[in-house]
């Protein structure tokens, strides 16, 4: 039996992993998209529902204390988000307009529970008449396919700051910090807090360099949880406070990985690196080499070259050094800085990876003569950055420029786009 995407969002999702083989990628991605704005339609569906039957509530409901322990007890939800969909409906209810964006499917439940706490609590200072336009400019943020839980907070900081008052807003407000830490039955320990944003910044700053993915030494990818990573980085950070604060650094220098390649292996084109010359031997070529691990392809090679110290050792014809030169950075750290104000995290249309998981790519290679200048420089998520560099397997090549705006822009290849209509860069949502 042929199975249609159309089918596949209308239908059972029982035994359709055995017939998902039938779909071409193109017919996937379809019927991904129209699942997730089904499930948008049907959440709507359901907060409207819970929120009458909150107004005209029967015995089973009154008997549930209340209807989102009721619908809690009769589906599979937790009790805390049951009530969440309660209040959402009962939240909807004075502001139409956000009420009508969420019915259509064009607003998340998460982004429109944002806007109407907004509204709820509006900043003090804020006339009621500006209310509709403020409005309009956080369904803005939050709506469509580019909306992201950072645009609508980069709109309502704008809006507080707007109409600043005396009132401190809720992300600043340290007097609301709350740590928890309790001993378990079996000897655990269970830590919960909550804490404004500038200590939260703090903490996932601390923390960055700490909790990021770390391959095993024979490669195998990191098999640990985010959440594991988490925990095993919140205990290096606090050895390393117990061991006179040494915290490290982030952002600045990347950890010492030395690896050693020829400069024209290095260098971004095949007709130098293809092909042994003058007898050398193909195993000579297209590989850099680390003291630890040994081999590394030059991809990966070319890939880290992007934001690194440089080091130039000249050798003999029998690979003895002759000369060396001091270290340069190809990137400062006053370039970085920069690169953090622009870009934001990773420029990749559609990422949200923060600046400190982030390395600078050279939109024409260094080693072709690429300058280490801001028009050509951005910062991409080591994802994305293996990306530009031609992922395996990959068809076509994103290429990168920059605009009138002095921002990056990025072209995809016409396997994605057959017209490549450039797309901005993922920047801060702006008012």
């Amino acid at each position: 039996m042929s199975v249609l995407s159309s089918d596949v969002v209308s239908g059972s999702a029982v035994g359709l992993r055995g017939r998902l083989w039938q779909l071409t990628a193109a017919e996937l991605r379809e019927a991904a998209v129209s699942a997730s704005a089904e499930i948008l339609r049907l959440e709507a569906i359901r907060v409207a529902v819970v929120d009458e039957l909150s107004l005209r509530p029967d015995d089973q409901v009154i008997a549930s204390r209340g209807v989102g322990a009721w619908l809690a007890s009769n589906t599979m939800l937790q009790v805390r988000d049951a009530k969440k969909i309660a209040a959402l409906g009962a939240a909807l209810r004075p502001f139409p307009a956000v009420a009508a964006r969420f019915d259509c499917g064009d607003c998340s439940f998460e982004h429109a529970a944002l806007i109407v706490a907004f509204c709820e609590s509006p900043p003090k200072g804020m006339p009621e008449e500006a209310m509709p336009r403020c409005i309009d400019l956080l369904l803005a943020a939050a709506s469509g396919v580019e909306a992201t839980t950072t645009k609508v907070r980069y709109v309502i900081a704008t809006l507080e700051r707007l109409f600043e008052s005396d009132e401190i807003p809720p992300a600043e407000d340290v007097d609301r910090n709350e740590l928890r830490i309790a001993s378990t039955l079996n000897g655990r320990v269970v830590v919960r807090g909550d804490f404004d944003a500038l200590a939260g910044e703090m903490l996932l700053s601390a923390l960055s360099n700490l909790t990021m993915p770390t391959p095993a030494p024979d490669g195998t990818p990191d098999a640990r949880s985010a959440a594991k990573r988490t925990a095993d980085g919140f205990t290096e950070l606090i050895r390393r406070y117990l061991d006179c604060a040494k915290t490290g650094m982030d952002g600045g220098q990347r950890p010492h990985v030395n690896v050693h390649i020829n400069a024209r292996d290095l260098a971004e084109h095949r007709d130098c690196a293809a092909t042994p010359t003058d007898g050398g031997s193909v195993s000579d070529l297209d590989v850099g080499h680390m003291p630890w691990l040994g081999p590394l392809s030059v991809s990966q090679t070319r890939l880290l070259g992007c934001d690194c110290f440089l080091s130039t050792v000249l050798l003999d014809d029998h690979g003895a050094p002759l000369d060396a030169k001091p270290g340069k950075r190809l990137v400062t750290a006053e370039q970085r800085i920069a690169l953090i104000a622009r870009d934001k995290g990773c420029a990749f249309p559609g990422c949200a990876c923060v600046p400190a998981w982030t390395d600078a790519h050279h939109f024409r290679h260094w080693a072709n003569g690429g300058p280490t200048v801001m028009n050509n420089l951005v910062l991409l998520c080591r994802s994305h950055h293996r990306l530009m560099h031609r992922k395996s397997g990959f068809v076509g090549k994103w290429e990168i420029r920059i605009g009138v705006d002095n921002k990056p822009w990025f072209i995809p290849p016409p396997s994605i786009d057959p017209h490549r209509h450039p797309r901005p860069a993922n920047t801060t949502f702006t008012t």
